[in-house]
């Protein structure tokens, strides 16, 4: 279990295939400093499972499930990583519950730079949107967010949250937007993002609870959704 509060900003230093998946090894020292075999962590919101560590770098292997649903599939050496490890039981809950399983990925569609802080606008697949509201939280590559705005539940959202730009600067197809303060630009890998690029997303696990609930409600006796 983790809380979206990033730690340090880690590096992908090697890349090695591992059956159908990859063995990453992950630049993060203050991370590894204390790492031990079967920990947990995690790597831009991707929960990690550490195999081998050093003073500085830790070890992971990732599945080609993960690879496939998860911006961790399109790193390479030298891609930078947020990283956070396993909250203590006990420790204060800064951010929110994040379950480092994420959900799908997004794409920054548009950069809004401000005096004092940046604005990220994201696509969202349209099975996520119903997720995600206004003032809730939102995991961005593990990253604990407030959600700034989103888009009206009547968008026309495809499947994989995919999105046209017109020349007004408006999308189609589902979004939210997350208002990013100094600390968080210059403590994540959030502050390099440009459009474009990919990001791991997680929605509130209450609201997937939820989902889950109202749908037996409404299925029929004996039925499935």
């Amino acid at each position: 279990m983790f809380t979206g509060i990033i730690e340090e900003m880690g590096e992908i230093t090697a890349v090695a295939p591992s059956g159908d998946g990859w063995r990453l090894t992950v630049r993060a020292p203050r991370a590894a400093a204390d790492a031990v075999h079967g920990e947990s962590i995690a790597v831009s919101g991707v929960c990690l499972t550490v195999v081998g560590s050093t003073a500085d770098t830790f070890d992971a292997d990732v599945m080609k499930q993960t690879l496939d649903v998860s911006a961790i599939g399109s790193a390479t050496i030298g891609t930078r990583v947020n990283i956070e490890k396993a909250m203590p039981v006990g420790a204060r809950l800064g951010g929110h519950i994040v379950q480092g399983h994420v959900d799908g990925t997004g794409d920054v569609l548009e950069v809004r730079p401000g005096a004092q802080w940046s604005v990220l606008r994201i696509s969202l697949p349209a099975d996520l949107a119903p997720l995600v509201v206004d003032k809730g939280s939102i995991s961005v590559d593990g990253t604990s967010l407030t959600v700034s705005a989103v888009s009206p539940s009547t968008s026309s959202g495809t499947q994989d949250g995919s999105g046209t730009q017109d020349g007004s600067g408006t999308q189609d197809g589902h979004w939210f937007e997350v208002s990013l303060i100094p600390e968080t630009l210059a403590a994540t890998t959030l502050g390099l993002r440009a459009v474009g690029d990919r990001v791991n997303l997680e929605t509130d696990i209450l609201a997937r609870h939820v989902e889950r609930l109202l749908a037996f409600r409404a299925a029929p006796e004996g039925g499935s959704r």
